[in-house]
Formats: structure tokens, C-alpha cells, sequence
């Protein structure tokens, strides 16, 4: 009987961690280019108290996984810095099914802009917005979960 009891208690701790974890985006995510679909770099998001941030770990489309590139439309500290390991995503923290209140910037240009991203399709996306001002004023990316 206490076998039993501890197996099923076992089995109903694993789901609920797991239920959890699905719900999170920690973990590396494939950056996919909306024009060409084509999967672009791998981000690594990780949580510091409660707060979400987002590193470039490789550009997929560079023989050396982008280690050579630097940031040279970036501005203020992100200047000049090395493409791979620089935080792209900031200050993002859940609200609700989504985590908001924080900051992307567009390596490719520089530009950085307001961030929301909720995770989606059980886990298998994440759905990250960058937008100017209001919400409603930016474009939607999907991430695929590396495994």
C-alpha cells in the first residue's frame, strides 16, 4: 500500500512539475525568419529573480556559429559587442499567461523595442512581440522550443 501511495505520488509530482515547466520559457528557442521561414539563430532565455532575459548562443548561417560578429548598430553598452552572448531580451516578467514589461533589440539594426512573449502550442512556440509605443503598433515572431 505505501508503495503504491508513493508511486502515485511520485507520478502526480512529475506532472505537475512538467505542466510547469511547459508554461515556461526558459529553455533555447530557434529564431525563424518570417519571409524566407528559414530558422535564423539559437536564443537561450534563463530567468534571474523572477526576471526572463534572452541571449544570442549562435547565428545558424555563419560557419563559426557567429562567434566573429559584432554589434556595430547596437547602441549604448551593446556597442561593438560580440553577436553570440548578447542579451537581446530584458527585463521580461510574467503577467497573467504572458511576460511583458521588458525590452528586445534587433541585432540586425540595432533598433530596440518594448517585448511581450507568451509561450504556445503546449510548449512547442513562443510567440514574442516587439512594438513601438502601444502594443497594437508591432509584429509578431514565433520561436520553435529547441529539444
Amino acid at each position: 500500500m505505501k508503495k503504491t501511495l508513493c508511486a502515485i505520488l511520485v507520478i502526480f509530482l512529475w506532472t505537475v512539475v512538467n505542466a510547469f515547466a511547459v508554461d515556461s520559457p526558459a529553455g533555447k528557442w530557434k529564431t525563424i525568419n518570417e519571409e524566407t521561414k528559414q530558422a535564423t539563430s539559437i536564443i537561450e532565455i534563463y530567468e534571474q529573480d523572477g526576471v526572463f532575459y534572452g541571449k544570442i548562443i549562435e547565428v545558424l548561417k555563419e560557419k563559426d556559429g557567429g562567434k566573429g560578429l559584432l554589434c556595430d548598430k547596437c547602441s549604448g553598452d551593446d556597442f561593438k559587442k560580440p553577436i553570440v552572448g548578447l542579451v537581446i531580451l530584458k527585463g521580461l516578467k510574467k503577467s497573467g499567461n504572458e511576460y511583458s514589461g521588458g525590452t528586445i533589440v534587433d541585432a540586425a539594426n540595432g533598433k530596440i523595442y518594448k517585448c511581450s512573449m507568451e509561450v504556445v502550442e503546449g510548449g512547442a512556440k513562443l510567440k514574442v512581440r516587439g512594438y513601438i509605443g502601444f502594443s497594437l503598433i508591432g509584429r509578431n515572431q514565433f520561436w520553435e522550443r529547441v529539444k
